[in-house]
């Protein structure tokens, strides 16, 4: 090993990069692994999560005002004479009308034994309720449509269970009719055998508004989550593969470089 003539070390000049990365401008955001800045997947990537404490309002509140107008309902209208009948609010559409359901919706098991009957429905609800409380822990802070379903299907979901706790029936008094309904039952006699043709919709609670307003909020989120993710995906690379990199220059000595030429075309032979 000899040593350098003016007693000092020389250090290996160093190669120059092939692709410089240029400095990140200032406040631009970091880009992920795929590429993509955050703000792009995501305009709530900030915002914070849906908390418990919401969730547990909003079911509270739609819990009580189904309790209550069924209280109300069962004391007004169970006391009034059958002359008086039910309270019309739009004549030949909507009314008030007293109802008990030992059922489901449009009657399912309605004619069942009570020993099988009322073990379902409790199995089935509080399966649902167990199923809302597990999905709403996950959510994003994005998904603002199923912050407020959840919430309001189990706030319906509660209310018409302390209903088959307490009754073993669920209280039903809103009751709306409608030419259209009659045409849509006329539709489905064509089909199923014994479907009765009525042109009033089946008595409902503020309970059941509350599971069908929270289901059609669940249903608007998967289909925008859907369409937020295939916007977020980065376009694939050609099938080509990469693109073309240019040699960088190769060190020989210490002090200087060695290009590598570039490929020229074959010269076209004289005819």
């Amino acid at each position: 090993m000899t040593e350098p003539q003016h007693g000092t070390p020389e250090l290996p000049e160093e190669a120059p990069q092939a692709f410089p990365e240029p400095p990140p401008a200032s406040g631009a955001a970091p880009l992920l692994a795929t590429g993509v800045a955050p703000e792009s997947l995501g305009s709530h990537a900030g915002s914070p999560r849906p908390t418990f404490r919401f969730f547990g309002i909003v079911a509270a509140v739609s819990l009580v005002a189904d309790v209550s107008t069924k209280a109300w309902a069962e004391i007004t209208l169970l006391h009034r004479s059958a002359l008086q009948g039910s309270i019309e609010l739009i004549k030949d559409h909507l009314s008030f009308t007293l109802a008990y359901n030992p059922g489901g919706a449009w009657g399912l098991f309605q004619h069942h034994s009570e020993y099988v009957r009322r073990p379902f429905f409790l199995l089935v609800s509080l399966l649902a309720i167990a199923f809302i409380i597990n999905l709403y822990g996950r959510l994003n802070p994005g998904q603002r449509a199923l912050k407020w379903g959840l919430p309001l299907v189990l706030g319906g979901a509660l209310g018409n269970l302390s209903d088959r706790i307490v009754r073993s029936n669920v209280i039903d008094f809103i009751d709306y009719q409608a030419k259209w309904i009659q045409s849509m039952n006329q539709l489905i006699g064509k089909v199923v055998k014994g479907w009765s043709i009525t042109d009033h919709w089946p008595t409902f609670n503020v309970a059941d508004i509350a599971i069908c307003v929270g289901v059609g909020l669940m249903a608007v989120d998967m289909f925008t989550s859907r369409r937020g993710v295939s916007a977020s995906i980065p376009p694939r690379p050609p099938a080509g593969g990469d693109l073309p990199l240019t040699p960088a220059p190769v060190s020989d000595a210490p002090g200087g470089t060695l290009s590598v030429p570039e490929a020229t075309p074959p010269l076209k032979p004289d005819v």
